[in-house]
């Protein structure tokens, strides 16, 4: 099958054309305007061919879609009513949406990155808030990048042999948004991200989990605005607010030249990082099989030696010769760990085409 794999971001887009699951051509639209930017979109088309169906990657599926789904002026119009949960995604995706309809004449699928976080147990996904809160707003931790959890997980195990339904699985997808899941048995049972993707690890630009009576003296005792305190959150913390840079190789090479505040940086973002792996694999109840992806997690070599190394206690440990030149899907375990370590190319508009397959198989 020929899927056309849309992944509209907050200012870019994104185009992949699969064959049979293979990538056969991508493209990426910086600044992206909207689904009266046509230009770009249509020479891509015509330049990959036919198209069987067409597969969307939407950040937050809400309480009502807890899989993929056909794309039908019902979800556009749910899409609509839940905006607010994703306002930075969510209206990018509807977009494209509309834009990609326009010149390709073929199903479309909606394919959620909440969706694989649905079933979280309750325990996992139910803040310890008012019960009258939680049932009247639709309160709970919704997750993310499930797309990218859902198939570094499968293709992990792939890469070392064994099933994924036999495996406790930490995945980590690191990039500029990041967060960590606990897998078992194919299923995910834990996620750092909670509510919105501000919950959990240091990001580039973003806090990750901050205390709430932090922010509230802030409201109460400073002059910040809840608008301003939404922004510097969201845009002005986490790598960049440390230093100034949301790019980790700057953090890096600062770093490199003595740079404190670099330094500072860096350590603070593996603790998090090894902190939660630790926490997914006690929610998993123990760790066969730990999964390093995204773009951080794939091109960080030293990202994956200084998060494996405050892990051995959990039986984690990583071939150094391997992990330096580890490029593509890598298994990075050491001889006589018991506790395997994997490198997965990132792979969501493969899960978004299996997806796509699935939904038009099933009717």
């Amino acid at each position: 099958m020929r899927v056309l794999v849309v992944n509209a971001g907050s200012s870019s887009l994104k185009l992949t054309m699969l064959v049979d699951g293979t990538v056969a051509g991508s493209t990426t639209v910086e600044r992206w305007e909207g689904e009266h930017h046509l230009e770009a979109l249509e020479t891509f088309v015509a330049d990959v061919g036919w198209v069987d169906a067409v597969g969307h990657r939407v950040v937050h599926g809400g309480p009502g879609h807890t899989g993929p789904a056909r794309v039908d002026q019902e979800l556009l119009d749910y899409l609509a009513s839940i905006e607010d949960l994703a306002p930075l995604h969510n209206p990018r995706a509807v977009a494209a949406m509309r834009a990609v309809s326009r010149l390709v004449d073929a199903p479309a699928v909606a394919c959620f990155d909440t969706a694989f976080h649905a079933d979280l147990p309750a325990p996992a996904r139910t803040y310890a808030l008012p019960r009258r809160w939680n049932e009247r707003w639709g309160l709970r931790r919704y997750g993310f990048h499930g797309l990218s959890h859902a198939y570094a997980a499968r293709r992990a195990a792939e890469v070392v042999g064994r099933r994924v339904e036999e495996l406790r699985i930490v995945s980590c997808h690191l990039g500029a948004g990041s967060s960590l899941a606990a897998v078992v048995g194919g299923a995910s049972v834990d996620t750092t991200m909670g509510f919105t993707p501000l919950e959990g690890v240091v990001m580039a630009t973003r806090s990750g989990s901050v205390d709430p009576g932090l922010l509230l003296w802030l409201l109460r005792h400073t002059d910040v605005t809840v608008d301003e305190l939404g922004n510097v959150l969201e845009q002005e913390s986490g790598l960049v607010g440390l230093t100034g840079s949301a790019d980790l190789r700057d953090v890096l090479e600062a770093r490199s030249q003595g740079d404190a505040d670099a330094a500072l940086a860096f350590d603070v973002f593996v603790h998090r990082l090894r902190q939660e792996v630790g926490s997914m694999a006690a929610s998993a109840l123990g760790l066969d099989l730990l999964v390093f992806t995204g773009g951080i997690g794939e091109h960080s070599s030293l990202v994956r030696a200084r998060v494996t190394d405050g892990l051995a206690h959990l039986g984690v440990q990583i071939d150094p010769r391997r992990n330096d030149v580890a490029s593509g899907d890598t298994d990075l375990t050491a001889p006589g760990a018991t506790v395997s370590t994997v490198l997965v190319r990132a792979g969501e508009e493969q899960e978004v085409a299996r997806q796509v397959e699935e939904v038009l198989r099933g009717e």
